[in-house]
């Protein structure tokens, strides 16, 4: 078996979907509340022996049968994919309806058809019933929704809208209602769905609602992706320049090594 072969091939698999990531990142990189994706590569080998240390048992096998291919173990692959909740710039607008959290670990909460939604996206439109929704027409909830089957936020028509930096609206200094901001206690619970919603189960034991009158939202300014465009365009050439040297390895494992081998082993000495 041409093990070098197969383990170039799934190194190169593994690039592919990296530069998956990277073109995702890139492609949002103006999308309000975008959080960058990111991934860790690995080999099996690696992975295999740092869960084989943390079990109880006594491994038994000989350390000769521990792979059955050594090479092809070795493979580069992507282990794990994360999302990175560092700070993201805000950037002035001076639309009323742009609300922009200001920590990475706040979070609003939205109804969409699938159920209650964290999102940190910040730009906002008013639909013909005069709620606050997001651009995709998922509706932004109160801070008492988790107690109440109200879930709606009603701005009056044609009414200037204020928003205070702990949540409160209001029009005409007359308080209508106030947002749910939530600070999530651990990221790594959170499950993102397209690019700016994050699903989390049991949600009122695992973040904890903002209701002081701290300042955490900022009205008329935009948050922005937290993904930079150089340090993903630097990933994406370093990228594809590993995956054409991947091929390159590929046309001499199949062509050239294989002509020799067949030229030599077919060569009869008299």
């Amino acid at each position: 078996m041409q093990s070098g072969y197969y383990q170039v091939t799934g190194a190169m698999v593994t690039q592919f979907n990296k530069l998956d990531v990277i073109s995702q990142n890139l492609a949002n990189v103006n999308t309000s509340g975008f959080k960058r994706e990111g991934v860790v590569i690995g080999d099996f080998e690696r992975l295999f022996q740092e869960k084989r240390d943390e079990l109880p048992l006594k491994n038994n096998t000989k350390e000769a049968a521990k792979f059955f291919n050594r090479s092809v173990n070795r493979t580069p692959r992507i282990v794990d994919q994360f999302t990175d909740f560092s700070s993201m710039t805000l950037k002035h607008s001076g639309n009323p309806l742009d609300f922009a959290l200001k920590e990475p670990d706040l979070f609003f909460a939205v109804q969409t058809p699938q159920g209650v939604r964290l999102t940190q996206q910040s730009n906002f439109n008013i639909n013909a019933q005069g709620e606050i929704v997001t651009k995709e027409g998922y509706k932004l909830l109160p801070e008492n929704f988790l107690d109440t089957t109200n879930r709606n936020i009603h701005v009056p028509k044609g009414r200037a809208l204020n928003l205070a930096q702990d949540g409160t609206l209001s029009v005409d200094d007359n308080k209508i209602d106030k947002i749910f901001i939530a600070r999530v206690k651990n990221t790594n619970l959170l499950h993102k769905e397209g690019d700016t919603l994050y699903k989390m189960d049991n949600i009122e034991n695992n973040s904890i609602q903002v209701n002081d009158n701290g300042t955490y939202v900022k009205q008329g300014f935009i948050q922005m992706s937290n993904v930079n465009a150089v340090e993903e365009m630097v990933s994406l050439i370093e990228t594809n320049r590993l995956v054409e040297m991947y091929q390159r390895v590929m046309t001499t494992q199949m062509d050239d090594l294989n002509k020799d081998a067949i030229t030599k082993l077919a060569t009869t000495r008299a």
